[in-house]
C-alpha cells in the first residue's frame, strides 16, 4: 500500500495509486500533543529530532490505520510511504537502517522514500517564541521512560533514591483510552511528594489516529521514545535514555505459538536496541539507552526496589494488563486488571517471586472469566510442559538475534519461566 505523509494540507501527491494520505496536522485524522506541553526550551529542537518525532507519528498512525487482515498472511503488511524531512541527506544515508529497524518492531514490509520539506508555520513560529531561560531541561542528562506500569515503577523509584531527582525528567505517553493516564497521573503526584518534585520534571504526550482500527500497536513504543529523543536535542550534553523493563518481557519469547513473533512487543528487545541507538549515533542524536534491568526478572526487580516501604505503599496505583479498559463494555466505571493476559500473570507471578501480598484488584484471579482465560491459561501450562532447559541458549533467539551476553540471557530467561511455573503451580493450592 502508497501511503503519502505530510505535515501542510495544502501539500498533495502527484503520486498515483495513493491509498491513504496521512496528514498528521489535520485534525479530523491524527491528534498529537507533543507542542502543546512545551512551553519553553533552552534552545529548539534540532532538525534530527524533529524528523524522527515526525516519522515516529507518521509510522504509528499507518500502524493504526491499516488492519493487518488486510495483508496477504492477515499480519505482515506491505507499505511504501513517502515522507517529508528537513535534514533529506542524513535520512537517505540511514534508509535502509531505519526500514530494518522498523519492520524488526512491527513485523511489516516497510520501504520508505524520503523527501525534502521546509519548517511549516507552526515550526517557525514556535522557534521564534519557545525559547526562554532557566528552563528545567538545561541542567538534566538524564530522562527515564514512565509508562505507569509495575517495571516503570520501580525504575523511577530506584533512580529517584540514588540520586538528585530535579534534573531527571520522565516521558509518559497515552492513547486513547483511560487506563494508562490515570495510574500515570497517580503516581506522578505520589513521587512529587516524596521526593520534593515539581510538574516540570513530568511530560506527559498523547498522540490519536482518530479512525484507527488496528490494535496491535506495535510500533507506539517508537513514538513513546521518540518524544524523549527529540526533547534531548535542546540540551547541550549526552543524555541518558533510562527504559526501565525486566529482562524477560524485553526478550519477547513465545510462550505458545498464540504469541509467536510478531503478535507481542518488541519494544525493549536488545537488537531493537541496537538498530535504534545505531540511528541515532548516525543522526548525531547525543542519548545513550539504557535498561538497567536487562538480566532481571520482574519479580527481582521487586526484590530489589531501593525504597520498599514506598513500593510497598503505592504498587497498587501501577497498571500492567494489555486492556485495562475491556470491563468498561460491561458498564464498569473504572480500568482493572483483567488476571488472566500475559502481562497480567507475570505481574502475579512476580508478587509472588518476591514475597509480597497482591491487594491489586483483577477482574479474574482463576482463568474461569470465559474462554479467552481459560485458553490463556491453557497455552502457558502448554508452554512450561514444552520447555527444556538444555535448548534455552536457543529458544532465546525465536524473536530476534541474541549476539552478546548469550549466557546471562539464557541464565535470565530460565528464571523468568521458573518464577511464572511457581505461580501458575500455586493456583491449585
Amino acid at each position: 500500500m502508497k501511503i503519502y505523509c505530510s505535515l501542510d494540507e495544502k501539500e498533495k501527491s502527484s503520486l498515483e495509486d495513493i491509498g491513504i494520505s496521512l496528514n498528521i496536522n489535520d485534525n479530523k485524522i491524527f491528534s498529537y500533543t507533543f507542542w502543546d506541553n512545551i512551553k519553553s526550551l533552552p534552545k529548539f529542537i534540532s532538525n534530527e529530532g524533529l524528523d524522527f518525532l515526525y516519522i515516529s507519528l507518521f509510522v504509528f498512525g499507518i500502524d493504526r490505520l491499516v488492519y493487518r487482515e488486510s495483508a496477504n498472511d492477515s499480519w505482515s503488511r506491505d507499505f511504501q510511504v513517502y515522507i517529508p524531512v528537513l535534514n533529506l541527506e542524513v535520512w537517505n544515508e540511514n534508509k535502509k537502517l531505519v526500514e530494518e529497524m522498523l519492520s524488526f518492531l512491527s513485523g511489516d514490509n516497510w520501504n520508505i522514500e524520503f523527501r525534502k520539506r521546509d519548517y511549516t508555520d507552526k515550526e517557525v513560529d514556535l522557534k521564534n517564541n519557545i525559547i526562554q531561560e532557566n528552563c528545567i531541561l538545561e541542567n538534566c542528562n538524564k530522562f527515564c521512560m514512565f509508562s505507569g506500569g509495575m517495571d516503570s515503577f520501580i525504575g523511577a523509584i530506584d533512580l529517584l533514591s540514588s540520586e538528585e531527582g530535579k534534573n531527571i525528567i520522565f516521558i509518559s505517553h497515552y492513547g486513547g483510552g483511560k487506563g494508562t493516564k490515570e495510574y500515570q497521573d497517580i503516581l506522578r503526584d505520589k513521587f512529587i511528594e516524596k521526593y520534593d518534585l515539581s510538574k516540570e520534571n513530568f511530560y506527559s504526550f498523547y498522540a490519536v489516529a482518530k479512525s484507527g482500527v488496528e490494535d496491535t500497536t506495535r510500533t507506539r513504543s517508537l513514538m513513546f521514545f521518540a518524544n524523549a529523543i527529540a526533547l534531548s536535542t535542546v540540551i547541550d550534553k549526552e543524555v541518558e535514555l533510562i527504559i526501565p523493563e525486566n529482562g524477560v518481557i524485553s526478550l519477547n519469547i513465545p510462550l505458545t505459538n498464540s504469541r509467536l513473533g510478531t503478535s507481542s512487543t518488541r519494544t525493549t528487545h536488545p537488537y531493537y536496541f541496537e538498530l535504534l541507538q545505531n540511528l541515532l549515533n548516525n543522526l548525531g542524536i547525543n542519548i545513550k539507552i539504557k535498561n538497567p534491568y536487562q538480566f532481571m526478572t520482574k519479580g527481582e526487580m521487586a526484590q530489589n526496589c531501593k525504597d520498599k516501604e514506598f513500593f510497598n505503599d503505592n504498587i497498587w496505583n501501577t497498571m500492567s494488563c494489555s486492556h485495562p479498559d475491556s470491563g468498561r463494555m460491561n458498564g464498569e466505571k473504572e480500568s482493572c486488571h483483567c488476571g488472566n493476559c500475559l502481562p497480567c500473570t507475570i505481574r502475579r507471578a512476580a508478587f509472588k517471586k518476591a514475597n509480597i501480598i497482591d491487594n491489586t484488584r483483577y477482574r479474574d484471579t482463576l482463568y474461569n472469566s470465559g474462554p479467552t482465560a481459560r485458553l490463556n491459561l491453557n497455552s502457558y501450562k502448554l508452554g512450561l510442559a514444552k520447555f527444556n532447559e538444555k535448548f534455552a541458549f536457543l529458544t532465546i533467539q525465536k524473536s530476534g538475534p541474541i549476539t552478546k551476553n548469550i549466557d546471562k540471557y539464557t541464565k535470565l530467561y530460565v528464571r523468568g519461566i521458573y518464577e511464572l511455573k511457581e505461580f501458575l503451580e500455586g493456583l491449585n493450592e
